[in-house]
C-alpha cells in the first residue's frame, strides 16, 4: 500500500487476492497454511460450520457420585482437580475459535495442538506430550446425498480427564451417557482411559455400518443377473462407489498406524489392564481395511463382468443382424434377377409365376431358418 497525502491508495492485487480468499475456500486453506508458517500461535478454523451455537456439556464421576452440567459456560468450567473423580468435557461445534482456545488454555494445551483440533482437513493422529495425550480420528456415517458423513472428533486425555471436541451434534456417544447416568457395567469404576475406548468403539461401530451398508449396495448394483442389457449409469455408480471406499480407506489407515503405537505411547496414558481394549482396535483397523479390499476387488470384477456382458450383448446383436442379412442375400438375388428388363423371360409369362417365386422365397427362408437353428447361431 501507499500513502498520498490523508489517501491510502490499495494496489489492485492485493484487492484481487482478497477477493479469491474469500470465495476460494482452497485458496483460503493456502493463505492460512501460509499463515501459521509465518505466525505459528495464529488459530483459524479449516473446515465447514455445522452448528449455529457451540454446545459442552461436562460429566464429573466416580462409584460413589454423578455430575451432570449442560450448555456449560466456559467462566463456569472447574479445574479438574479431584484425582479421584474423572472429567468428561465435551465440546459440539468447534468453529468457534475462542472457545476451542479458551479450553486449551484452561487445561494448559499446546497452541499447535488447538490448531490441529480446529483444522478438520488433519489425518487421524495421535500425539503424546507431558501431561496429556492427544487423539484425533474421523467419524464416518452412510449418507443417501454424498454417499458417506465425515467428521473429524478429537480427544484430549489426561491423567484424570478427557476432553472431545466434535464438529457436529450427532448421537454418537449417547448410549455412553446412559451408562455413566444409570451406573451400567463398570463405566464409572474406571479412568478416563477406559472412557477415551469406549468413545473410539462407537466410533468403529460407525465404520462398521458405514462398510455394511456400502457392501448392501454393492450386492445391490453387480446383480447383473437379471438384466438383458448394460446400463451405462452403472459405470458411474462403481465408480462413485470406489471412491467412497478409497476415502473410508483413508480415513482408517493412518489411525491404524496411530494404534500400531499402543505398547510406546499409549503406555503412558493407559491402564495395563485396558491396553488389551486398544489391541482389540487395532485388530478392528486391520479388519475394516480387509473388508474394504474386498470390496473393492469386487467392484474391479463388476467393471471387467460389464463390459464382458457388453460385449456378450453386442455380439448378440451382431449375431442377429448377420443371420437378417443372410437370410435376405438369396432374397435379393431372386428379385434382382426378375427386376430386370428383358423381353425373353419366359416365367414372366407363367400364370402362376408371381406366386410361386414368393413361394420358393419362402421355402429358401424356413430351410435358412431351420439350418441356422439347427448350428445355434441364434
Amino acid at each position: 500500500m501507499e500513502r498520498d497525502g490523508s489517501r491510502i491508495i490499495i494496489p489492485f492485487q492485493f484487492i484481487f487476492i482478497i477477493l479469491e480468499i474469500q470465495i476460494n475456500p482452497v485458496a483460503m486453506k493456502i493463505f492460512r497454511s501460509k499463515m501459521r508458517k509465518t505466525d505459528p500461535s495464529t488459530m483459524h478454523f479449516v473446515g465447514e460450520r455445522f452448528l449455529d451455537i457451540p454446545n459442552a456439556q461436562l460429566f464429573v464421576y466416580n462409584k460413589e457420585e454423578y455430575k451432570e452440567v449442560q450448555d456449560l459456560k466456559m467462566d463456569e468450567l472447574e479445574e479438574f482437580s479431584d484425582p479421584n473423580k474423572v472429567y468428561w468435557l465435551n465440546l459440539h461445534g468447534i468453529h468457534d475459535t475462542e472457545m476451542v482456545k479458551a479450553i486449551g488454555t484452561r487445561l494448559g494445551i499446546h497452541y499447535f495442538i488447538i490448531q490441529d483440533i480446529l483444522d478438520t482437513t488433519q489425518r487421524s493422529k495421535v500425539q503424546e506430550l507431558d501431561n496429556y495425550m492427544f487423539f484425533s480420528i474421523r467419524s464416518i456415517l452412510p449418507s443417501a446425498n454424498t454417499g458417506i458423513e465425515m467428521e473429524q472428533i478429537s480427544f484430549i486425555l489426561g491423567k484424570n480427564y478427557l476432553v472431545s471436541f466434535q464438529e457436529r451434534k450427532n448421537d454418537y456417544f449417547d448410549h455412553i451417557r446412559h451408562r455413566i447416568r444409570e451406573y451400567k457395567g463398570f463405566s464409572r469404576e474406571r479412568g478416563p482411559d477406559f472412557l477415551l475406548y469406549l468413545l473410539i468403539e462407537s466410533i468403529f461401530d460407525n465404520y462398521y455400518t458405514t462398510v455394511d451398508a456400502m457392501d448392501d449396495k454393492i450386492q445391490i448394483l453387480l446383480n447383473f443377473e437379471n438384466q438383458s442389457s448394460t446400463d451405462p449409469k452403472m459405470i458411474h455408480q462403481i465408480e462413485a462407489s470406489k471412491q467412497i471406499l478409497l476415502r473410508i480407506k483413508k480415513s482408517i489407515s493412518p489411525l491404524r498406524d496411530a494404534l500400531n503405537q499402543t505398547d510406546r505411547i499409549f503406555l503412558n496414558f493407559v491402564e495395563s489392564i485396558h491396553l488389551k481394549y486398544y489391541i482389540d482396535l487395532r485388530e478392528q483397523c486391520y479388519q475394516l481395511i480387509e473388508m474394504i479390499d474386498s470390496q473393492y476387488l469386487k467392484l474391479e470384477s463388476g467393471i471387467n463382468l460389464y463390459f464382458s456382458l457388453q460385449g456378450h450383448y453386442m455380439n448378440q446383436v451382431m449375431k442377429t443382424l448377420t443371420v437378417i442379412a443372410t437370410i435376405f442375400i438369396p432374397l435379393t438375388f431372386i428379385a434382382g434377377i426378375y427386376g430386370m428388363n428383358f423381353n425373353f423371360m419366359p416365367e414372366l409369362q407363367w400364370h402362376w409365376g408371381y406366386f410361386g417365386i414368393l413361394f420358393i422365397m419362402l421355402i429358401i427362408t424356413v430351410l435358412m431358418l431351420w439350418y441356422f437353428k439347427r448350428k445355434k447361431w441364434f
